[in-house]
């Protein structure tokens, strides 16, 4: 069985909207090839609107749900148009994430599917986490599906997107949970320097490490707790930024980053990893990449800049092709739901 699905991507940080093209191949086991794939960055306009939709009316933020669904079935019409691509069986779309709060049953993932289908013409599948938030679960981390079908050969899969997640087998069974944030406080550091990121952690690494404040995130329950767990930017509202006050943007920055390596090798050390795929943007932060090393012997692999870019995107179309074939698309034992189930709503 052979499905053609086009995933997309919109992650916390906001650089942009992956799209990803990929053909699966279902025969003893889930294989794939990316076909075509593009970030397209987000204009200011609309990365403003995406960043502030977590403060709107409830009416305000069921228009903008419609808009951006339009935005999204535009940007894909293009796509398709600039690749002349045929033959696509399904489109998968993640949506923005405004509120994540599992605890409440509470999800959202803005873009409405339906306006994708109108503008493009195709099936769409939207809207994945939300019925797993209803079956007790976190909604979260999903990519672990992928993880297990294409992607096994590794001890651990690690994203460094907005949050960082690890899925890894224990007992048998993959599990995985966020890890910590990443480029979603990163970003918003930087902005102090008029830059949208750290490259390379050029700025970081010119800091100096605060220890009181190193201590104190360490410290945060979050990273005493059992799996499975997840974060949201109301977790770093609430226990990152308002720690932050009185100490140079640059001096954070050098703080944060040792933080993450910390919460990253704390992981891997913990659970006897010994080779993990390292995937997201945050992996072109070298400074990064060159602490978490320092705090670990296990073998950290940079795959190919596709692979880097664009997992998530092609992870999500195949959770629209588990969806079309009505396969499992979400594991109870990465979410904390009651069973493995498949998820998302067909437009």
């Amino acid at each position: 069985m052979i499905l053609r699905a086009l995933g997309l991507m919109s992650g916390t940080s906001l650089d942009g909207l992956d799209i990803c093209f990929v053909q699966f191949e279902k025969q003893d086991q889930w294989s794939f090839q990316i076909l075509k794939a593009e970030t397209i960055p987000y204009p200011k306009n609309w990365a403003d609107k995406l960043r502030n939709s977590i403060y709107l009316s409830a009416e305000e933020l069921l228009e903008l749900n419609a808009e951006y669904g339009f935005y999204l079935g535009k940007s894909v019409r293009r796509f398709i148009d600039a690749y002349q691509l045929k033959n696509i069986d399904i489109i998968s779309s993640h949506g923005h994430t405004v509120f994540h709060q599992p605890q409440k049953k509470i999800t959202l993932q803005i873009g409405d599917g339906r306006a994708i289908k109108l503008e493009t013409g195709l099936p769409v599948i939207y809207d994945f986490r939300t019925q797993d938030v209803l079956m007790g679960g976190n909604g979260a981390p999903l990519v672990p599906i992928g993880d297990e079908l294409l992607f096994s050969h590794y001890d651990a899969c690690l994203n460094l997107g907005g949050f960082s997640n690890i899925s890894f087998k224990y007992n048998n069974r993959r599990i995985a949970f966020d890890v910590v944030p990443v480029n979603i406080v990163l970003n918003k550091l930087v902005q102090e320097f008029g830059k949208d990121y750290d490259e390379n952690g050029d700025l970081a690494r010119t800091g100096t490490i605060n220890e009181k404040l190193l201590d104190r995130l360490g410290s945060l329950h979050f990273y005493r707790q059992g799996h499975p767990k997840s974060l949201g930017i109301e977790w770093c509202n609430d226990h990152i930024f308002n720690s932050f006050e009185n100490i140079k943007a640059i001096d954070l920055l050098a703080t944060f980053t040792e933080h993450i390596a910390q919460q990253i090798s704390n992981v891997i050390n913990d659970n006897a990893l010994k080779n993990i795929l390292f995937t997201g943007g945050g992996t072109y932060n070298t400074f990064l990449i060159e602490k978490i090393r320092t705090k670990t012997s296990a073998e950290i692999i940079i795959p190919e800049k596709q692979i880097i870019d664009y997992k998530e995107a092609l992870i999500f179309a195949l959770m629209g092709a588990l969806k079309l074939t009505n396969d499992i698309n979400i594991l109870s034992s990465a979410t904390g739901s009651y069973r493995d189930h498949s998820s998302g709503i067909i437009a």
